[in-house]
């Protein structure tokens, strides 16, 4: 595994004051949850074009954002990245700096095709004070998986399909996603290779990858041990979040809904795999094992821990830590 240095990055270490003496951002105004999530800088320029198309699932449309390079097509077409966004399975959507500004960092930095997808969410838990339905493409309510994974699934056939069409190589079709989307993005690899579904390079950055998050190594305990709780991942808010997603006991979820789940048979034939963890991320135990589990099956995988980070920092606009993901997944892509 390759990582920088410890302790938080400056600018993030700037805004710890806001949530140190925070249970929970519940417990606070709104005004601080909108400090600590503001911008660290503008938004990258690209010279992209950008267009929006519902694509027909199983479930009904699902929404792609399509992010092709300005300039001459190459010989061969451009790489392709299908991109998903996170937000614990709940929230999200394509213009979330998760979302669009990765898709067109990528798209940017690796003259590459990008179809960032908007998958079906789960409500918010009932037990929620004020709990709020999804805000999904046609109001549905009451979506549990494998729906999310399902639309994904509809937007990479599509893409794999359109390939050409759009630009690209349809021999260099790369799935990757952050957090939830990270889940859905091994999901999705893990499907396309059982369905005969060539995939150049998977991406997961980030990921919720168990129904329960694994017991702490003692340096990742070590790691995590003065984390501000309002950026903590607690083994119950987890299993909360697993459950909500999966919608039936944790004990009847698939490699689909949950690819740690996977055996080695499952794992040893998927293409190679880039997966990063965030150093003071919970999720980064559920990444750290899933890594394990694929080289133990003799699969391709790189782990990397982004040094100084917590959980999400590709949804932070112009953080660098942010733009140090972007750069690796792009090249990654570039390459596949």
């Amino acid at each position: 595994m390759r990582s920088t240095a410890p302790g938080f990055r400056p600018e993030i270490a700037e805004r710890l004051p806001l949530v140190q003496h925070l249970a929970s951002f519940a417990d606070a105004p709104a005004s601080t949850f909108e400090q600590w999530t503001a911008d660290y800088g503008p938004a990258e320029s690209w010279d992209l074009m950008i267009e929006d198309r519902d694509l027909p699932g199983p479930h009904g449309r699902v929404p792609v954002r399509i992010y092709t390079p300005e300039g001459l097509v190459p010989d061969g077409g451009r790489p392709v990245l299908l991109w998903i966004h996170g937000g614990s399975f709940m929230h999200g959507d394509l213009d979330m700096p998760e979302a669009h500004d990765v898709a067109r960092g990528v798209a940017g930095r690796a003259d590459a095709v990008v179809v960032s997808v908007f998958y079906r969410l789960v409500d918010e838990p009932a037990t929620w004070a004020d709990a709020k339905p999804a805000a999904n493409p046609e109001g549905e309510t009451g979506v549990h998986a494998p729906a999310s994974l399902d639309d994904v699934m509809a937007a990479l056939h599509w893409t794999v399909e359109h390939a050409r069409e759009l630009g690209g190589d349809p021999a260099r079709i790369c799935v990757g996603g952050a957090s939830a989307g990270g889940n859905l993005a091994a999901a999705a690899t893990l499907r396309a290779t059982h369905e005969g579904i060539a995939i150049a390079c998977s991406l997961p950055i980030y990921p919720a990858l168990h129904g329960e998050l694994p017991e702490p190594a003692e340096d990742e305990a070590a790691a995590l041990a003065d984390v501000p709780l309002p950026l903590r991942f607690s083994p119950e808010v987890y299993r909360e979040m697993s459950e909500n997603y999966l919608g039936r006991p944790l004990a009847e979820a698939t490699a689909y809904d949950f690819p740690a789940l996977a055996g080695r048979e499952q794992l040893a034939g998927l293409p190679p795999t880039y997966l990063e963890i965030s150093e003071f991320d919970d999720l980064r135990i559920s990444g750290a094992r899933y890594a394990e589990q694929l080289q133990a099956a003799g699969a391709d995988v790189e782990l990397v821990l982004r040094h100084g980070v917590p959980h999400g920092h590709l949804n932070r606009r112009g953080l660098a830590a942010a733009h140090e993901t972007m750069d690796a997944i792009a090249e990654r892509v570039r390459r596949s």
